[in-house]
């Protein structure tokens, strides 16, 4: 048996760390800036953009806060056809 822990991608997650991804890039911050200013880790951050991880409500607010974004702007990629899609 192996002690490796495998990390399954959601499509949600992949969804929301595209975006996220996106939103880092066109403010000009490097993953660790973003951590910061969101009181996260890098590690989470990069989890986050590779689609490993999904957040919760209050990192949401919190990435909104450090991007300067709506926090609707990071979930404006599930529209209702990509929410019919992930049933």
């Amino acid at each position: 048996m192996s002690n490796v822990s495998v990390r399954q991608r959601t499509p949600e997650a992949e969804i929301f760390g595209k975006t996220l991804r996106r939103l880092r890039d066109e403010a000009k911050l490097s993953q660790e800036a973003l951590g910061q200013g969101a009181n996260l880790t890098t590690g989470y951050i990069s989890d986050l953009e590779r689609g490993l991880k999904a957040p919760g409500l209050a990192t949401i607010l919190r990435l909104a806060v450090a991007l300067r974004v709506d926090p609707t702007e990071l979930l404006k990629d599930f529209t209702p056809a990509t929410l019919r899609r992930l049933k």
